[in-house]
């Protein structure tokens, strides 16, 4: 039989559970007593990081100071004001050997050469359209002159009172050369019974050469089956309302493949400028507020065309009407500046360009006062030309009145007189205001030399607004491959079709090559195109502009030409690659950087950053997840961005800087500040 198994009392089990009821105590004392002490000993190790990276900091800082960066960066500016000297000794010499060559053509900064020049012209009689055509490149070179001048204000050292001649200039210009086409319209149209079609009896013709493209019909026999025309030779047309093909009228398009109707101001809106920083001005915080607005400018796609508009005025009242002054001009450039001057200092100081998208409705410019309490509401009809800019010049299509024909009896002509000048034909008729009134129906054929990268937005002059609109226009048809758009508008209007001026922005990607002494590659990758830039001296060249794998705009290729002109000419062809003084609000953007020696594709990129005071290497590469401001090892920091990459780059690469040619920095400099390359990347 089993011995009997002895159980553990009460009193032994109590004894047991309290011992390891104080062994587990115990445990847990000594595992927060070495948590408190490895708290500690984290904390510590903590604060002597911070406090070993505040020391380096410091040094960093004192190294930085004692370095005088910003003196060597004055002495690198000396190359900018060598090229600027160069450039007034150039313009000095030019302007000398135009006055010995005796040349026809007048000085257009001269006053009273230009003055004689436009009252030569204006006393010339001779109406024929062709003539107008050859005297109207002559004028529309004197302008580009002007313009340039003005573009590059500063640098030409131009005085106030030079800046509002020039201006002045080329307003009177512009409505010369309008009031001369109109004209040789009236000249035409007087004649027009000499010149009709045989099939229609009505008159037609196409006349154009590189600049205009002059359209005319004159609705001679007033029959309804001949209200809609196409012009063949342009491949413009219009269909009329009932009412206006039994009427003595006729229609005018007259594409001008330049814009003399847009703001002065738009058309000579000169590069941004930026200016070196002294060290006060490195550690201000900019200050610059934006208000946000809505976006608009959508066109009125109600075909019936309910807004009504008042009737075209006669064509030369137009002329003088559709002007501003020099001093709505000088008023807007102002407001520009003041933009500018807020603008200039987010980008160059703090470098904060995650704004949001804008949309601002530009403000009439001409306005009607209004109390202090009440403040105007935006109107979305009205095109915000910061946003939006005209593309493929303008189109000016009238109804005029068709006046008394010439009669032909034996060898003489005969035709009556009246100084009434061009007259508009007004639809809809005045004295119906309240009546609905048939929209007309326009087809434009586009310009082969212009890229339109989406739907181009239609939009009406309005001369007492002095703005460009999107009302009145519906039932818009745009034909990608045909590149013809088809829209109704309920008067007749002048034209202009507009492209966002953002759409190539912000960049894809860009490099800057070198190909040789004083030579460079640059390319700009946007989403729809690659545009590449040869540099050499003082000069650039457009090599080629790729669109879907085809090089296009093939007519401004290949020609040496100054930045400011390589400027103008693409932002005429529609490739905008040229951010204005408010693209910043409309697009937010990064930056990088890579040391290039030769002339081939950089595989290594590395990141920098720079907030507007210093300048430092970051420690993430192009593959890291995440942002980080985290600085790479072993680094310093600098000023300015020029000595941060000094630090990383070779001394090849330090002395081909060092030993370029002014002219030739000065030029890759204009470049990348048009194009801001470092910043809408």
């Amino acid at each position: 039989m089993a011995p009997k198994k002895k159980t553990k009392s009460d009193a032994e089990k109590k004894a047991e559970l309290q011992i390891l009821q104080r062994e587990e105590e115990e445990r847990m004392r000594r595992e927060q007593e070495e948590a408190k002490i490895q708290a500690g000993l984290e904390e510590a190790a903590k604060l002597e990081k911070e406090r070993l990276e505040q020391e380096m900091m410091a040094k960093l800082a004192a190294k930085d100071r004692e370095r005088r960066e910003l003196a060597e960066l004055h002495s690198l500016e000396q190359k900018f004001f060598s090229a600027e000297q160069w450039k007034i000794d150039y313009r000095a010499h030019a302007k000398w050997e135009h006055y010995l060559s005796c040349d026809e053509n007048p000085d257009p900064t001269v006053l009273r050469e230009i003055n004689t020049f436009m009252s030569l012209w204006r006393e010339d009689q001779n109406k024929d359209i062709k003539l107008v055509m050859e005297k109207g490149e002559q004028v529309l070179n004197l302008i580009e002159k002007l313009q340039l001048l003005l573009l590059d204000a500063s640098s030409n050292q131009l005085t106030e009172k030079e800046i509002v001649q020039y201006q002045e200039s080329i307003l009177e210009l512009q409505n010369l050369l309008h009031e001369k086409y109109n004209g040789a319209t009236e000249h035409l149209l007087k004649t027009a019974c000499m010149y009709e079609d045989s099939e229609t009896g009505n008159m037609h013709a196409v006349i154009k050469d590189k600049n205009v493209t002059f359209c005319i019909w004159v609705n001679l026999k007033k029959k309804v089956r001949f209200k809609s025309h196409m012009f063949c030779d342009a491949q413009h047309g219009f269909d009329l309302p009932k009412s206006l093909a039994v009427s003595s009228v006729a229609v005018r398009i007259l594409h001008t493949h330049y814009d003399h109707v847009s703001p002065l101001w738009l058309q000579c809106q000169s590069v941004p400028k930026l200016e070196v920083l002294d060290s006060k001005e490195l550690i201000q915080d900019s200050k610059d507020d934006v208000e946000p607005g809505e976006e608009g400018n959508k066109a009125n796609e109600d075909p019936s065309m309910p807004v009504k508009e008042e009737p075209s005025m006669p064509a030369e009242e137009k002329t003088c009407g559709r002007r501003k002054s020099v001093v709505s001009f000088q008023e807007n450039i102002s407001s520009i500046a003041d933009v500018n001057e807020t603008g200039e200092e987010a980008e160059k100081k703090s470098e904060i360009l995650d704004i949001s998208s804008l949309s601002l409705a530009q403000e009439p410019l001409i306005q009607e006062e209004t109390s202090e309490k009440e403040e105007p509401k935006p109107d979305e009809n009205i095109v915000d030309l910061q946003q939006f800019v005209p593309v493929g010049g303008v189109y000016h299509i009238d109804a005029l009145q068709v006046p008394r024909q010439v009669k032909r009896i034996k060898d003489w002509s005969m035709v009556e007189l009246h100084n009434v000048g061009l007259e508009a034909y007004p639809y809809p008729p005045e004295e119906a205001e309240d009546a609905t009134h048939p929209p007309i129906e326009i087809t434009l054929r586009l310009s082969d030399n212009v890229m339109y990268f989406a739907t181009p937005v239609i939009a009406r002059w309005e001369p007492a607004g002095q703005q460009w609109r999107t009302d009145d226009i519906g039932n818009i048809t745009y034909e990608t491959a045909e590149k013809s758009i088809t829209f109704k508008m309920g008067a007749f209007h002048t034209i202009a079709l507009l492209q966002d001026a953002h759409i190539n922005m912000p960049y894809q990607g860009w490099e800057l090559q070198p190909t040789g002494t004083d030579e460079a590659l640059l390319i700009v990758t946007t989403v729809f195109a690659m545009i590449h830039i040869q540099i050499k001296g003082n000069q650039c060249m457009l090599s080629s502009v790729v669109v879907e794998e085809k090089q296009v705009l093939s007519h401004i290729t290949g020609k040496w030409i100054s930045p400011l002109n390589l400027r103008e000419v693409l932002k005429k062809a529609g490739v905008n690659i040229f951010p204005g003084e408010r693209s910043y609000t409309y697009l937010s953007l990064n930056k990088k950087v890579s040391e290039h020696l030769k002339a081939e594709s950089v595989k290594d990129w590395s990141l920098y950053l720079f907030n507007g005071q210093k300048a430092q290497k970051l420690k993430i590469t192009e593959s890291s997840e995440a942002f980080s401001e985290e600085r790479e090892e072993d680094s310093e920091f600098h000023s300015t961005i020029y000595h941060m990459l000094k630090d990383f780059s070779s001394k090849e690469a330090i002395d081909k800087v060092e030993t370029a040619s002014f002219l030739f920095t000065d030029v890759v400099y204009q470049l990348l500040l048009a194009t801001r390359v470092l910043t809408y990347s």
